[in-house]
């Protein structure tokens, strides 16, 4: 089968390559680097089912001629990070909506089967724990940045269920709920890797507020295996589906066990919100996924725990530090 994955260099998407490379399909990878790194794809150049494509999804002439040649279209390519939302709101807004407007309108023309990633963070200031697929959505007011990203995923999820309605297109929304594990980068804002890093270095551990938020953190393998089995689910098709791991852990929390499983020294320091985003910050005490429908339509049931996610991202780290020294 041949799949094609935008934003296949980023995280997340080369860890979705390197499963689908393992089952012996055909992949392509489309990827402008803005935020994915070549090092992510480069043990897979040279395998003939391979094949990387460093250009954006916005090149509306080259994606129509990769969506019509292509079998599934996973379209991973997007805005990511907290920090980068919040200095590039406008680049934010335009990637996300109009990539995927580009993916859908010739996924719907050639009939491809195609999965779109949404984000836990359309569920908002929503105060319904766990968050679930049918809840109402609720987001700050326009004038707070911090909403940019979960307006325009919102807007995508939208399109690709007006796409499904009007012409059964075969589509599935995925909301992920901070997935993290090896290849992600802490130059974002992603929390596991800033801790992890800090805490092997000894450095201070920077906690943004009181670190009492509590977050849910889904090991990017486990993630993996549940967006390969979706486009092969009928039943899933104009369906809006969490993935992740409902295992909750405060901030501060997350902190302490990476600095208890690194046996680290390092301190822990808080900052104000202000003061690592500047003014229009707003953040949420508690994101749960709801992840019964997920188990119901394709049995998906997470594996790794936090102290598996915290343990691999510190190998990774340690391995890429001794072959630079």
């Amino acid at each position: 089968m041949k799949i094609l994955i935008t934003g296949g260099a980023g995280f997340v998407g080369s860890h979705l390559a390197d499963k689908f490379i393992g089952q012996g399909h055909e992949i392509t990878v489309i990827d402008d680097l803005s935020t994915g790194r070549y090092s992510n794809v480069e043990h897979l150049e040279g395998n003939p089912n391979f094949r990387l494509i460093i250009d954006t999804v916005l090149n509306a002439e080259l994606m129509e001629g990769l969506v019509r040649d292509t079998d599934r279209v996973f379209h991973m390519a997007s805005a990511v990070g907290v920090r980068l939302i919040m200095e590039q709101p406008v680049k934010t807004i335009e990637t996300i909506f109009h990539g995927t407007d580009v993916v859908l309108k010739y996924c719907s023309r050639y009939r491809k089967r195609v999965l779109i990633p949404s984000t836990s963070e359309v569920y908002g200031k929503g105060a319904s724990i766990p968050f679930r697929e049918e809840d109402d959505l609720l987001t700050g007011a326009t004038d707070k940045h911090r909403w940019a990203y979960a307006c325009a995923k919102t807007l995508d999820e939208f399109l690709a269920l007006a796409h499904f309605k009007e012409t059964r297109l075969a589509v599935v929304v995925v909301r992920l709920f901070n997935t993290v594990g090896p290849r992600q980068t802490g130059q974002y804002g992603m929390v596991v890797p800033r801790f992890v890093h800090s805490a092997i270095k000894n450095e201070p551990i920077t906690v943004f507020g009181d670190g009492k938020q509590q977050r849910c953190f889904g090991h990017v393998l486990d993630v993996v295996e549940g967006l390969s089995k979706l486009l092969e689910s009928p039943q899933c098709f104009g369906q809006v589906i969490n993935l992740g791991n409902d295992e909750e852990v405060s901030i501060l929390g997350l902190a302490e066990r990476a600095i208890a499983l690194t046996g680290s020294k390092s301190e822990i320091r808080y900052i104000p919100y202000e003061e690592a985003y500047g003014d229009g910050f707003e953040d949420m005490q508690r994101r749960v996924p709801g992840l019964e429908k997920a188990k119901k339509l394709i049995g998906y049931q997470p594996t790794r725990s936090l102290e598996n996610i915290i343990n691999d991202v510190a190998s990774e780290y340690k391995k890429e530090s001794a072959a630079a020294a």
